[in-house]
């Protein structure tokens, strides 16, 4: 089993939205950006709802997801898990990233939306009984962008990624 860890959040300072997946797997991890396996349709999606390059540069698809007032980041800072499934996350060893600092940082920021079931989970269970009451945010749990999640379509993934950024 190897420990893990995440990166860094992508965010403007006047985010709205804010997209969490679970933990980076190995694919990002050794590219150090986030879903860079080839397979996985983040890009695709955001490119498709935003009017992007999703083969672009990754600084440029940055660019256009911050500008765009979305946030990216992860549910985990750090864990123990082999390989890059969900599944395989050491639940034990689960460390939640630092979202009262992240949410004081991005006050505008009132729609999380998951990237899969597993990023709601963690959240849900690791993070949100922790929050401030004050704090008053939307939830949205969408089909992981997954290469292991080949059982939703591309054309379905994004109807539903493209309505949930929309609403804010």
């Amino acid at each position: 089993m190897a420990h893990v860890c995440s990166f860094p959040p992508l965010a403007a300072h006047n985010a709205r939205l804010l997209i969490l997946g679970s933990m980076p797997g190995i694919a990002s991890l050794d590219a150090q950006q986030y879903y860079a396996h080839p397979q996985n349709q983040f890009w695709k999606i955001l490119g498709s709802v935003l009017g992007f390059d999703p083969a672009g540069s990754y600084a440029s698809r940055v660019q256009s997801v911050t500008e765009a007032g979305i946030a990216v980041w992860d549910v985990l800072e750090s864990c123990v898990r082999e390989g890059s499934l969900d599944t395989a996350i050491d639940k034990t060893s689960a460390v939640p990233n630092d979202f009262i600092a992240f949410f004081a940082s991005h006050p505008a920021i009132r729609r999380v939306c998951f990237n899969g079931t597993a990023a709601e989970s963690l959240f849900m269970r690791q993070v949100q009984p922790h929050l401030p009451l004050s704090l008053t945010l939307q939830y949205a749990r969408l089909p992981s962008t997954s290469p292991a999640n080949a059982a939703i379509r591309l054309g379905d993934k994004l109807a539903v990624w493209s309505a949930a950024l929309r609403q804010d």
